[in-house]
């Protein structure tokens, strides 16, 4: 056979070989389920940090609206505590999500010293005692700084919507307070009603210690712009403690979480104003009497909330411990739960108002 007749045949010949290597070899990945693409991505994967396999923090909305449908939920115990704010949500929220989702189990730690707040569940968050926390103030820059030297860094998920409202006496006959005016009485340089509008009636400030929770701590830097109380400013242990002396006080002022002060019948919520001629109440009008209560309550302002009309507003968080392990993961589990649709909704029917 000639060079010229050989030279098509070899060809030929060759591209059959190919043609039947690559049939072999697509026949064989088919039936083995290999996939070079996953390979590929896997060992990728596996040079990253151990850290990349935890869920990040994301303020994207979870997937799905109930608890059921929250995805990297861990099993186990897991221990939390902190605002005395958050008692309502806790008490709405957290034993609807271990129903719903029991491998996710919660149990509430007291301080081992101090009072509940804020602060008290940073710390025990910090030493290794708790899970996550339940904050009603942003993180202070000494808790993060407490939180590196331990070798991990606190992320705050914003939740909820809450804000600070004034109680007083319901006989007291003033129409509002603006935020200097409620400054002034905590400092002590306004002491009788007259001064701002109102009887001849000596004031009575309550409020509970700085170190007592978050809505004191908020208060102190909002408002008191980190100063402290006035000599005439009476402590108390608990907000209950507080309301039943403003109720038998006509003079009587104090400040506490919205939901703890807008439905209760034994005082009044007061509307509060950057100005005089811009009073926002914290509840939604018309305003129900303390002779209609309990039979109606009054409810909070959501849009003043939410839009933030309201001069005092805040977010609730939930702290997370970033260490690249299980407290992580159910911290933000946790956050997820309270970001679906059901969660948003009992955090509302808990008497707060929704973020989202």
């Amino acid at each position: 056979m000639s060079q010229k007749n050989e030279t098509p045949v070899l060809v030929l010949s060759l591209l059959i070989t190919v043609g039947l290597i690559a049939g072999g070899l697509w026949w064989f990945m088919k039936k083995s389920g290999f996939d070079l693409s996953k390979t590929t991505s896997s060992q990728s994967k596996n040079s990253a940090s151990d850290n990349s396999k935890m869920p990040q923090i994301s303020s994207e909305q979870p997937s799905g609206s109930t608890f059921a449908s929250v995805q990297n939920v861990p099993t186990g115990l897991f221990r939390y505590g902190g605002s005395t704010s958050w008692a309502p949500i806790r008490l709405a929220v957290d034993s609807a999500i271990q129903a719903a989702r029991p491998e996710f189990r919660l149990r509430y730690l007291e301080p081992s010293s101090g009072n509940r707040g804020s602060g008290s569940g940073l710390k025990s968050l910090i030493d290794g005692q708790l899970t996550f926390a339940q904050s009603s103030r942003p993180i202070e820059d000494q808790e993060l700084a407490r939180a590196k030297q331990r070798g991990f860094d606190l992320k705050q998920i914003p939740v909820a919507i809450d804000g600070l409202a004034v109680a007083v006496n319901p006989n007291l006959n003033i129409p509002g307070l603006t935020v200097e005016q409620l400054r002034s009485i905590y400092k002590g340089e306004i002491s009788n009603w007259k001064q701002i509008g109102g009887s001849d009636i000596p004031i009575k400030a309550y409020s509970r210690r700085i170190n007592d929770g978050g809505t004191v701590e908020i208060f102190v830097q909002d408002i008191l712009s980190g100063q402290g109380f006035g000599s005439n400013v009476e402590f108390v242990s608990t907000t209950t403690q507080a309301l039943e002396k403003v109720a038998n006080s006509l003079g009587g002022i104090y400040y506490a979480s919205a939901p703890e002060v807008v439905p209760q019948c034994s005082i009044k919520p007061l509307p509060l104003g950057r100005t005089q001629k811009e009073y926002i109440a914290p509840y939604q009008e018309p305003f129900v009497t303390a002779k209609e209560c309990p039979g109606k309550r009054n409810k909070l302002n959501i849009e003043a909330f939410q839009s933030g009309t309201y001069p005092i507003t805040r977010n609730l968080f939930v702290v997370v411990k970033q260490n690249g392990q299980i407290d992580q993961q159910a911290a933000v589990a946790y956050a997820n739960f309270l970001l679906t649709e059901q969660g948003q909704e009992l955090i509302t029917q808990a008497g707060f108002v929704k973020i989202r």
